[in-house]
């Protein structure tokens, strides 16, 4: 199926540069947000494991894999990271006993709280040239950008434009 979109001339920037430019500034933002989490001793995908869990609470892999947009073979590794330096355990889920249910340890927990409140810091840091105005129209329009992208590549099953 194809979506049947008028596409219109843009009058202001190009749709290629606003790409660009928010990639650049992604992963400016990303370099900051890496140097906070590193300066933790965790991994970016450590991290994102561990901040699902102080929000959501224990989660099963696959549903936390979906939520930090990691495979399964990589929130698998994370997980194993993680368990390994005693962060996390997994047990059996009893409502389906082929999944596993991670949850933080007490040190897990305890790391997680320091490790979110100084990340929350930095990020305001990297965030502060925004008023919150424009934050707040910055993530109405990405959600915006975000979803119709997905609506595209769902509707087009993936194949580009021609």
């Amino acid at each position: 199926m194809r979506l049947l979109v008028r596409i219109r001339k843009p009058s202001g920037e190009a749709a290629s540069h606003v790409w660009w430019v928010l990639r650049r500034a992604a992963h400016a933002i990303e370099q900051n947000a890496v140097r906070s989490i590193s300066a933790l001793g965790l991994g970016l995908s450590e991290f994102a494991v561990l901040e699902v869990l102080l929000h959501k609470g224990p989660q099963p892999v696959n549903v936390i894999g979906k939520k930090v947009l990691l495979t399964s073979g990589s929130i698998t590794a994370a997980v194993d990271r993680l368990e390994s330096k005693k962060l996390v355990r997994r047990t059996a889920d009893t409502g389906d006993l082929r999944a596993r249910i991670v949850q933080p340890t007490e040190t897990g927990r305890r790391l997680i709280e320091r490790a979110f409140q100084q990340h929350a810091m930095d990020m305001e840091e990297t965030m502060a040239v925004l008023r919150s105005s424009e934050r707040t129209e910055l993530v109405r329009l990405l959600k915006k950008a975000g979803m119709w992208a997905a609506v595209r590549l769902e509707g087009n099953n993936g194949a580009s434009k021609s």
